[in-house]
Parts: C-alpha cells; sequence; structure tokens
C-alpha cells in the first residue's frame, strides 16, 4: 500500500474518533445550554423588565437596579443581615468542623460510626423537616428552654426575639459541620507523619505542631472550605423562612437575601426585581471569590510552595 494511502486511513480514523468523542459532549453541551446558559440569559433580561409571572415582560430599562439602591431599604437591610450572618457563621462552622476532624482523625474504636454519627446532620439540616423541629425546640416549652431551666435559665420564646432568633439560625448552620469536617478529614490523612516527627525533634508540642505543620498544610482545604461555606451560607434561605415566622421577622431580623428575594418575586409578584437581585447575588459572590483568591496568594500554602 502507498505511503499516501496509510496516511488517508490514519487521517480517517482520528476523524470517526473526533466525531464520536463529539457525539458523547453532545448530552453535556445540550444541558449546558438548555438548564444554565439559557436560563441565565432569560433571567437577565427579565432584570431589565417589569414582570409580574401573568403578562408579559415589559421592558423597563435598568429601573429595578436604580429602585434596589435608592428606594427599597428592606433590601439594603437585607444584606446586613445576610453579611453579618456570613461573618459570623462561616468561621464558627469551620472551626467546629476543624476540631471535629482532629478528634477524628486519631485511631479509636468505632471511629467508622462517630464520624457518620457527625456527618449525618448535614444530610439532614437543609431539609424542612429539620427547619421545622428547630423552630420546636427553641420555643416556648421547647427541649432548648426545658435544659437551660435546670441551670435556672428563665423560658424564652428565642425565635420571638429579634435578639436572639438569629442566632438560633447560626446554631442551626454550625450544627451542619459535617460535610467540611469530612474533607478537613481528608486533609489531615494527606499530612506527612515525617513533617510531625521533624518538629518534635524540634521540641514541639502540640500546639506549636497545629500552628506551624496542621495549619500551613491545611490551608488549601480551608480555603476551600470557606470559599463554599460563604457561598453556601449567602443563598440560606429554608432555615429563614421556617425557623423565623416566614416573613422575615420578627422585626425583620430574620430578612436574609434568599428570603427577601423570593418574596419579591413569588409574593409580591415581582420577578423582573427578583430577577435583578438575583444577579445582585451572582455578582456579589463572584467579587467575593475573586477577593479570596487574591488574599489566598498570602496564607495558602501549596505543595510546591511550602
Amino acid at each position: 500500500m502507498r505511503p499516501g494511502g496509510r496516511q488517508g486511513a490514519g487521517t480517517s480514523q482520528l476523524i470517526r474518533r473526533d466525531l464520536a468523542a463529539y457525539a458523547f459532549l453532545i448530552p453535556w453541551a445540550a444541558g449546558l445550554i438548555l438548564l444554565v446558559v439559557a436560563p441565565l440569559g432569560w433571567s437577565l433580561y427579565l432584570s431589565f423588565t417589569d414582570y409580574d409571572l401573568l403578562s408579559s415582560p415589559r421592558w423597563i430599562g435598568p429601573a429595578n437596579y436604580l429602585e434596589l439602591f435608592t428606594e427599597d431599604d428592606r433590601f439594603v437591610h437585607s444584606i446586613l443581615i445576610t453579611g453579618g450572618y456570613v461573618l459570623v457563621a462561616v468561621p464558627l462552622q469551620l472551626g467546629a468542623a476543624l476540631a471535629a476532624a482532629l478528634l477524628l482523625a486519631k485511631e479509636r474504636r468505632g471511629k467508622g460510626l462517630y464520624r457518620s454519627l457527625f456527618y449525618l446532620p448535614s444530610l439532614l439540616a437543609a431539609s424542612v423537616a429539620v427547619s421545622i423541629t428547630w423552630r420546636a425546640m427553641f420555643d416556648y416549652g421547647g427541649p432548648v428552654n426545658g435544659v437551660l431551666g435546670w441551670f435556672g435559665v428563665s423560658e424564652r420564646a428565642w425565635i420571638n426575639d429579634p435578639s436572639t432568633v438569629i442566632w438560633t439560625i447560626v446554631a442551626l448552620e454550625v450544627w451542619r459541620f459535617g460535610a467540611p469536617m469530612v474533607i478537613f478529614l481528608a486533609g489531615l490523612q494527606q499530612i506527612p507523619g515525617e513533617l510531625y516527627e521533624a518538629a518534635a525533634l524540634d521540641g514541639a508540642g502540640r500546639l506549636r505542631k497545629f500552628v506551624s505543620v496542621t495549619v500551613p498544610m491545611l490551608s488549601p482545604i480551608v480555603f476551600f472550605n470557606l470559599l463554599l461555606g460563604i457561598i453556601g451560607a449567602f443563598q440560606t434561605f429554608a432555615p429563614a423562612q421556617l425557623v423565623g415566622d416566614g416573613n422575615g421577622g420578627p422585626a425583620d431580623s430574620t430578612l436574609f437575601y434568599a428570603l427577601n428575594l423570593y418574596q419579591q418575586g413569588f409574593d409580591h409578584h415581582r420577578m423582573g426585581y427578583a430577577s435583578a437581585m438575583a444577579w445582585l447575588m451572582l455578582i456579589a459572590l463572584a467579587v467575593v471569590a475573586a477577593f479570596l483568591f487574591r488574599g489566598s496568594r498570602r496564607w495558602v500554602h501549596y505543595g510546591d510552595n511550602t
């Protein structure tokens, strides 16, 4: 066979292989376009319209965005509530997750059972049933008041007090530390034992080993959990809807951003306005993520720069 014939056959095989690869990519590409790109484009269009879910969208330009920043006091309040919640709940959750991971990383009998029990709240806490149960726990006559009564603390409705209801939701978020705990556990198991041995030879105690070895080696895991935790906390909805009174109360103390967005879209039938809020959340999360990535250069240590 002539060389040209062999080259032509090889080229046809490459083409067939590429076509097969593209054929397998078609379902993924179709899903990306239909389920991600198209909805994003439609919501961006709606954010510049007046749309009440019943009639056709009416183009109004940037009026929704202008109203958000100049006329809507509840929008600003929801940002403050959500921002404060993120600043408090996320670090507390990561601290609890790391503490549990350090305890469960040690070899002991039944460690698999303990790990499963600690992880279980992450599977349940986002559900409607758990949010309702959490509300009942902190209400009058609930278990929390019953336990505190043993120590002489007077009974109170934690969920009806604007100064305490937000802390019940923070407690629920901290209780969901199972997912970051598992990731911390995986990171702890990847730290070489030689590093701890070298630190021990230098006279380092437990605290010094934790600060000088564990924390730097876990810094990429901390960054990953921090980023996911912030994104998830910004989107908190079910606890705000069900632990509070469902309308952001009492006294708008549980008016989280996602709850305010839902109310604008489905309670007040202002879907164009809600779409503008959704895009502002997307932009805010992108800015926060960019800031974290830029700042991570100073404190996140990878294998090639430790």
